[in-house]
């Protein structure tokens, strides 16, 4: 029988004092006031702990970079860090945790030292489990162990690794069948165990270069989480935490909860208290069949605040609620020694990241407009197929990871831009295999629409997925022949069938060209400065 958390969390305590007081425990019935208040206090505190988790995630190795929200400057690591030993002084009993993505797409004071900075700045804080996103998959399996268990990388030396252990119960070895890392770890807070289970977004094979999940298999995350818990109870512990990267979002008020994480809760075992969800870098605050979900957007511009109290008795967790805090600027002091921190890798990549590139006449926006189309898009899908002399290019939407602001443009943020170092790869296809391809971006779970250059195609939202595209026009006005061949230019993680494009793994004549970093740059390059690049009805939606 469920019991009401706020019932157990004030009612308890006082059907003790009740219990002391009928015993003669207590000095006298009727002397009330002070002592009865300190009397109920001193129950509380005798019986329940109060534990407190902060945790992020899709931190991304966002340590220097500052964002905006509502007009007001959010995030950076430093910032990041004086929240959360702001709030750690307000409850000694404190773990910090991660969601996955803590790694990868990340800013290149990380990402060109091999994200080792990121994974420092986590042992600073003292972080005390994290579990992997599909990111950490960027560059392969043992990359991303080299960078958790330690290790030597060509261009950086060695490294330590994490202080804290990573959990993950459904990323499993082929050649073993066993997890390739712990699928929990139990801490414990003043003598009580809490168990915390790790589980990665199982479509990580499909949004990741084939070799970068090489070896792996990614089982369903209830299932796993569901068998973690079973060993986990077996082990006497009732206070149970899943890390989860997986999608979710929520109202402000916690209704209208919805995503992958919303149908994991609903079939995991009661037994599990709290789920920190990611992936999809959303706000997310709702309690679902008695479990609290949350996640904090991403870039370390929030984090989550979830208080646990738990019964020293039964060991379980008997009352929990979430703020989700965003780490505004301007209401606190960066932390001095993250600062320093921040500054000193800063100074290694500045001869890189600092080159002024070209001048940006407006920000050149990715955001999309109704039709799917966004300026930044047309940029970079129109320096591809520059760099690749060939009819189209296609470039997917998840590959463009910030805005090129106005004004002096550095090559550091071009990477932020494209931050993913893949390689352009040229094909043919035919015209049938391109309006299969471009079908391909209304999926039954999700719609990802290609920034496209070399074509005009009109769309209609009310044909049924498969059959969208309408009409594909050349630049010339004729129509896409369907028989014809065409040379097509796409990056690696798309050549390979990445976001289920497949089509693209039907395409003859491949060759192999520059990186998509340098074919942007050296574009920009050529261009007549100030640059510039609007939506100019490539995509079209009919209705």
């Amino acid at each position: 029988m469920k019991i009401s958390s706020k019932w157990l969390k004030t009612a308890v305590p006082a059907l003790m004092l009740s219990t002391m007081i009928a015993s003669g425990n207590v000095f006298a019935a009727g002397k009330a006031g002070d002592e009865e208040k300190q009397l109920k206090a001193d129950a509380y505190q005798h019986r329940y702990i109060d534990v407190q988790l902060l945790g992020i995630n899709d931190f991304h190795g966002q340590l220097d970079v500052t964002r905006n929200v509502g007009g007001r400057a959010v995030g950076r690591a430093d910032y990041l860090a004086a929240y959360l030993k702001q709030r750690e002084r307000e409850n000694k009993n404190t773990l910090l945790v991660h969601a996955g993505d803590a790694v990868g797409a990340s800013s290149p004071v990380s990402a060109l030292l091999q994200d080792e900075p990121t994974i420092e700045f986590l042992n600073k804080l003292g972080f005390d489990v994290g579990t992997l996103g599909n990111h950490e998959f960027d560059e392969g399996v043992d990359e991303m162990l080299r960078l958790i268990n330690g290790g030597t990388h060509p261009k950086t030396g060695y490294f330590r690794g994490a202080d804290f252990p990573y959990v993950s119960a459904n990323v499993i070895d082929k050649k073993t069948g066993k997890p390739i890392l712990p699928p929990y770890v139990i801490k414990k807070v003043k003598g009580i165990p809490i168990g915390f289970i790790g589980v990665t977004l199982s479509d990580t094979p499909s949004i990741v270069i084939p070799s970068g999940v090489a070896g792996v298999a990614f089982t369903d995350e209830a299932e796993a989480i569901n068998e973690a818990v079973k060993q986990l109870k077996r082990r006497g512990v009732r206070a149970i935490v899943v890390l989860a990267h997986n999608p979710g979002v929520s109202n402000k008020d916690g209704s209208n909860a919805s995503g992958e994480i919303i149908e994991i809760a609903k079939t995991v075992d009661d037994e599990v208290d709290v789920i920190f969800a990611g992936h999809n870098h959303a706000y997310l605050n709702a309690e679902v069949d008695g479990k609290l979900l949350v996640q904090s957007y991403s870039y370390g511009t929030a984090f989550s605040d979830v208080d646990l109290t738990i019964d020293r008795r039964t060991k379980d967790v008997v009352a929990k609620k979430a703020e989700i805090v965003t780490t505004y600027q301007d209401s606190i002091k960066p932390d001095p020694k993250i600062t320093k921190f921040i500054d000193k890798y800063e100074a290694k990549v500045s001869p890189i990241i600092n080159q002024v590139i070209g001048t940006a006449k407006t920000t050149i926006s990715a955001e999309q407009n109704a039709s799917g189309e966004s300026a930044l898009g047309n940029l970079i899908a129109d320096a591809q197929r520059t760099a690749m002399k060939t009819d189209f290019a296609f470039m997917n939407p998840g590959g463009i990871r910030a805005n090129i602001e106005q004004g002096e443009v550095t090559w550091g943020e071009l990477y932020n831009v494209q931050p993913f170092s893949n390689q352009l790869v040229k094909m043919t296809l035919t015209g049938e295999q391109i309006r299969k391809l471009l079908n391909q971006q209304w999926q039954s779970n999700q719609t990802r629409m290609l920034q496209i250059s070399g074509l005009i195609y009109t769309w209609d939202a009310s044909k049924p997925i498969g059959d969208k595209v309408v009409d594909i026009y050349l630049p010339n006005g004729a129509k896409l022949d369907p028989n014809a061949e065409y040379t097509v230019t796409a990056n690696s993680f798309l050549a390979d069938g990445g976001d289920n494009f497949t089509v693209f793994t039907e395409g003859k004549n491949r060759e192999v060209g520059p990186v998509d970093l340098d074919a942007l740059i050296h574009y920009i390059q050529q261009l007549p400065q100030p640059f510039d690049a609007q939506i100019e009805g490539r995509i079209q939606q009919l209705r």
